[in-house]
């Protein structure tokens, strides 16, 4: 009976466990990365920095950690709570697939006419019931930009070459901390950008650039050199796959992306596997942004898209042709370029290719009045309401036309010759007069066209009918012209920039480079211009 009593009493204790383990915890739920028995699906956030200084019509940007608990899986909302009217959050939604923690980079954009001041605001992530926020203040200083005489500071004003020949070659910064690289595997880390200590890289190969993404630096260089550090100060050596000399790396969209000598490309989506991609090496002709995403076309079928204009991503465009001009406008991208090829897309990432009914080469596409209108060899016009479907038009002229922009309700497209067409609607074009000289891009703002070209060539009109001569003070042609931020930014041959407030006065800069510069486009408070070899410059 002795026995019989135990093995009761050992029955009623596993009946208890079991009914315990049967009732759900009211404890708060488990801290815990791992998936499975570690408590309720839940996750905590961060963000670094949680401040922000940002100008009018400019954006910074913040890094979200959302940290996994109890198995959470799924994607979440992303959104700002208590923030003032004209500042906003890009991306919306993260998406958390494992146990890890999921780090991604947010955009928070500050509109021209958000007034100058510090705003206490939340970014809030919710996602399977569950809401967490974690607190950002956001600085708004007032736009630099404007003033009298093409003179001053700001967008437009002064540029930057994003690589530089010295003995330190590349600087990155990424969870609170600078990393610079350069030559004889030198390795520095500094919290502030003032005090700085070398760390030991474990190679004497020259290190030529350095990028933080998903908290990790990866530092590339001579041989093929790869390099990974999650804190900036222990470094780990990978495996590449390429002898050739690596000279920049970035990450964007989940990819770090390593490019050299040779034409050679790596991308990795963790910094320790590598693949090489096929090269491209290739000028590029246009630039347009829309949706805050840059998207720069050019020679061998080459789209690169960027969402701040220095980390640059490429995507496949399914054709080897050469683009030439790319614009933006009712939620679709268009790239247009040779033989009449025309590509569209929704993201920038996909691209689809469209009939245009003609071989000739289409050298500029612009968005207005609800209709698309790209311009080329021989007079080409064609119009399109959705950029799917392409009519011609009859332009009058068997010149080239080189650019194409609207603006006061008109298109005005200019070419070879000294060409200038302008029309109401797209359908019906009229010849105007000019100096004679090749033309090559057109931009409207602030109430004006400004049109550049061959040998220094700079014509303004209010109307697109009645043009002016402007002294350039250059005799470089100039392949392209923007306006933003209440400023013109004309660029052209060897690496000529000139800005103007109002089209009449014009400033030369430095650019930094003697690349020739094809095209200039204006968004997200940025200029950026592209050219030869695949420069590409941005400002501020």
């Amino acid at each position: 009976m002795k026995t019989l009593r135990l093995y009761g009493a050992g029955l009623l204790v596993a009946l208890l466990l079991t009914l315990t383990a049967c009732v759900p915890s009211t404890n708060v739920p488990s801290t815990r990365g791992s998936g499975g028995g570690g408590g309720f699906p839940n996750f905590t956030l961060s963000l670094n920095p949680t401040s922000l200084t940002v100008q009018q019509g400019s954006s910074g940007i913040t890094q979200l950690t959302v940290t996994p608990q109890g198995g959470f899986t799924g994607t979440a909302s992303l959104s700002l709570v208590g923030a003032p009217s004209g500042v906003t959050l890009s991306p919306t939604s993260v998406n958390v697939t494992g146990f890890n923690p999921v780090i991604l980079d947010l955009t928070v954009s500050v509109d021209s006419g958000v007034a100058p001041g510090t705003y206490n605001f939340q970014v809030k992530v919710t996602g399977g019931g569950i809401t967490r926020t974690a607190a950002l203040s956001l600085t708004v200083t007032a736009s630099s930009g404007g003033g009298g005489g093409g003179g001053g500071s700001g967008v437009g004003t002064t540029w930057t070459l994003r690589n530089l020949d010295n003995y330190l070659f590349g600087v990155a910064y990424g969870n609170g901390l600078f990393v610079a690289v350069g030559n004889g595997g030198t390795i520095l880390t500094s919290p502030g950008g003032v005090t700085w200590t070398a760390r030991i890289s474990g190679t004497s190969r020259w290190l030529e650039g350095v990028a933080h993404g998903n908290g990790l630096f990866v530092a590339v260089g001579k041989d093929g050199t790869i390099l990974t550090s999650r804190d900036g100060v222990t470094w780990t050596e990978r495996v590449s796959g390429t002898g050739n000399w690596l000279q920049g790396v970035a990450y964007g969209k989940g990819t770090f992306v390593a490019v050299g000598l040779s034409n050679t490309i790596l991308t990795s989506s963790d910094g320790v596997s590598w693949t090489e991609r096929i090269a491209k090496d290739n000028p590029l002709g246009g630039v347009a942004h829309g949706n805050g995403l840059f998207v720069a076309v050019g020679a061998g079928g080459t789209i690169l898209t960027s969402r701040d204009g220095v980390s640059w991503t490429a995507r496949a465009s399914g054709t080897g042709n050469w683009f030439r001009g790319v614009a933006y406008g009712n939620g679709l991208f268009v790239a247009v370029g040779k033989g009449g090829t025309i590509l569209t897309s929704r993201d920038g990432v996909s691209w689809t290719a469209r009939a245009s009914g003609t071989k000739s080469w289409l050298s500029s596409v612009t968005y207005g009045n609800g209709l698309f209108v790209a311009v080329g060899g021989g007079g080409a016009i064609l119009i399109s309401p959705d950029g799917v479907s392409w009519t011609a038009r009859t332009s009058g002229t068997g010149n080239r036309l080189s650019g194409v922009a609207y603006g006061n309700n008109t298109f005005v497209a200019v070419g070879g010759g000294g060409a200038i067409l302008i029309s109401p609607d797209g359908v019906s074009w009229t010849a105007r007069a000019s100096g004679g000289n090749p033309l090559n891009g057109v931009a409207y703002g602030n109430g004006l066209f400004v049109v550049v070209g061959y040998r220094g060539t700079i014509l303004t009109s209010p109307d697109g009918v009645s043009w002016t001569e402007r002294a350039s003070g250059t005799s470089n042609w100039l392949g392209g012209v923007a306006h933003g931020n209440g400023r013109f930014v004309a660029v052209g041959e060897d690496g000529t920039i000139l800005t103007s407030p109002d089209g009449v006065t014009w400033t030369p800069r430095t650019s930094g480079t003697s690349n020739d510069l094809n095209g200039v486009a204006y968004g997200n408070g940025t200029f950026v211009a592209v050219g030869e070899d695949g420069i590409i410059l941005t400002s501020p």
